[in-house]
């Protein structure tokens, strides 16, 4: 699901995923099934699912997502040493679930 932009990415990024990649942490954060859930880049006004943003440090203490358009970071998580999680998406405009 996207509003037909074209991604602003020249190149393809060898340190990027796709979201999907933090599917179960994104689980685990949310309670629910992340990835299929519309959400709007509050930078650039991109809709798309959540898989579709680009993820970056997966496997390190933290995790970042940007839009697939602009680039722009819509989420950022990080597990903590007692296992609950710390989450800043002033990036979404919104995620609907």
């Amino acid at each position: 699901m996207t509003d037909g932009r074209t991604s602003d990415y020249t190149t393809e990024d060898a340190f990027a995923l796709d979201a999907n990649a933090v599917a179960g942490q994104l689980y685990e954060i949310f309670g629910s099934e992340m990835t299929a859930v519309a959400s709007r880049c509050a930078h650039c006004g991109n809709r798309a699912q959540v898989g579709s943003l680009r993820a970056y440090c997966v496997g390190g203490p933290g995790v970042v997502l940007r839009c697939s358009v602009c680039a722009q970071i819509v989420m950022r998580f990080m597990r903590r040493p007692d296992g609950s999680f710390l989450v800043d998406a002033r990036g979404a405009a919104y995620l609907r679930m």
